[in-house]
């Protein structure tokens, strides 16, 4: 399989796209006035303690407070390590009004929500994850091979032990990337981490709440921090700039990937030449089509997202089991797929096709069961429910694709539709025979839009006669070209 990872730089916006075999898979997008802040450490001063939420707000500089539940407080001993939260603690006892705490955003402000918070810090290199105030040593659950991680467990605990006198607390999560590294390998991350946080640590000591301590990497340097892998074949960036950036940070930070790195000079855009513009603009749409000729519906909504999976124009060759079961294959892995391009996160409701035979139901979850296994993002799948729909979640850490190039339509209030106009014509007669009891008046002036005028005085021009003999006085129309389709006003004259 070949994969690669595009760049594309400007002063606004930075974006990155994972492509594999010459197709879109995931995109991510950094815009200079809304960078992320997940990752980022912040001493923050508790605004608001919530006893019934088990929660508080905490002031963190931005425009919202952030969040943070009792559930992600842990408590430091004397000598600074984490103890294990009590799972009845009332928060009353953690927090107060007016206190600074240190904590770090897991969760980016999504919709009206600020972000979501932890006191349970860490910073990131490349193969590991350092946690200062614990003891701890984890394995990501993506290592699966038992051998590889004891492996990598006996390698970060000896690593740590030789640093021990200068950082005697800390602990690790060794990343999913360090699969099959080497000692060598991990060995220039413990020096990293531990320099990076001795640093924040001076920070800490003088910062004034609120304030940030930490902020991660820009977009274009995660990219070959958090994407990077033995199967990516080369790094494409456009910006001279960035890429010397990013080939000096690959040269001090991990050298084996530096003759993958590659500046793009070409006049042709670099998103256009593997297709990655259109690719995006078609995963704004609602309706997806498959190769087959059957599509996926994806609606999103505040609470959900829901997958509607039709056979459209595929009438198969057999029978209809057949049609049905290959087009609820192929609609598993695009599914999985659509969740990763777009970033789709939270509860998932899938409804596949009905289908009859419990084997053929068995394929299908597996078949999306494993191409969700390439998602980077924490996703499980809960069951197939009562009504036949199959039940999943996916982890939400940021803002949606969606969410983070459109805003709600100012026509239909992002309802997705619009009221007809022989609809807005009835309210319109409402509303005049509303303002003849209430004012008295010779005439009536109705403002609407072109189509809505048209059908008042067309179809609707025996109604309106009617109201007019039925009120005794005069109603005039005029178009107003800046009127929506919904908007009207009446105006007596």
């Amino acid at each position: 399989m070949s994969e690669e990872i595009l760049v594309n730089f400007s002063p606004t916006e930075t974006r990155a796209a994972l492509v594999e075999n010459g197709v879109l898979q995931e995109v991510y997008i950094e815009r200079a006035s809304s960078r992320g802040y997940v990752g980022n450490i912040y001493k923050g001063k508790v605004v608001r303690v919530l006893p019934g939420m088990q929660a508080a707000f905490v002031d963190i500089g931005q425009e919202r407070a952030g969040f943070i539940h009792v559930a992600d407080i842990t408590p430091l001993n004397d000598k600074g390590v984490e103890e294990k939260s009590d799972d009845d603690a009332d928060i009353r006892n953690l927090l107060y009004q007016g206190q600074e705490l240190l904590v770090q955003v897991t969760k980016d402000p999504i919709g009206t929500k600020g972000a979501r918070l932890t006191t349970h810090l860490s910073v990131s290199a490349r193969y590991l994850v350092y946690m200062p105030n614990t003891k701890h040593t984890g394995i990501s659950n993506r290592i699966e091979d038992s051998a590889e991680r004891e492996r990598l467990k006996s390698i970060v605990q000896s690593l740590a032990d030789e640093h021990a006198d200068d950082y005697p607390i800390g602990g690790f999560i060794v990343r999913t990337l360090a699969e099959g590294a080497s000692e060598d390998d991990l060995r220039a991350d413990i020096p990293f981490v531990f320099r990076l946080w001795h640093d924040l640590d001076d920070t800490i000591k003088s910062a004034k709440a609120p304030c940030v301590i930490y902020e991660d990497l820009p977009l274009f340097m995660r990219t070959v921090r958090d994407l990077m892998r033995p199967s990516i074949e080369r790094v494409r960036i456009d910006s001279r700039e960035s890429f010397a950036s990013m080939e000096k940070f690959a040269k001090h930070y991990a050298p084996e990937i530096g003759g993958r790195l590659e500046h793009y000079p070409g006049e042709r855009p670099l998103f256009d030449l593997y297709g990655v513009e259109s690719e995006i603009q078609k995963a704004l749409e609602k309706k997806v089509p498959l190769k087959s000729g059957g599509y996926l519906i994806v609606e999103q909504t505040e609470a959900m997202i829901t997958i509607d999976v039709n056979t459209g124009a595929f009438v198969g060759h057999r029978n209809l089991e057949e049609t049905i079961f290959k087009t609820n294959l192929e609609a598993a892995v695009a599914i999985a797929r659509q969740l990763r391009l777009r970033n789709l996160g939270g509860i998932i409701i899938i409804d596949f096709i009905d289908m009859r035979e419990e084997e053929h139901q068995r394929q299908v979850l597996r078949t999306l069961e494993k191409a969700l296994e390439k998602d980077r993002v924490k996703t499980g799948i809960t069951g197939v429910s009562e009504l036949g729909l199959v039940e999943m979640t996916r982890k939400r850490t940021r803002e949606s694709l969606g969410h983070v190039l459109c805003e709600p339509c100012p026509v239909c209030d992002g309802r997705g539709s619009l009221k007809s106009a022989e609809t807005v014509c009835y309210e319109i007669f409402r509303e005049i025979l509303r303002e003849a009891r209430t004012y008295d008046t010779e005439k009536l002036l109705v403002l609407a839009s072109q189509k809505v005028i048209d059908r008042l005085l067309d179809e609707e021009s025996a109604n309106v006669a009617d109201l007019e003999t039925f009120m005794g006085r005069t109603v005039q129309f005029q178009v107003e070209s800046m009127y929506m389709q919904e908007q009207y006003d009446i105006v007596l004259a």
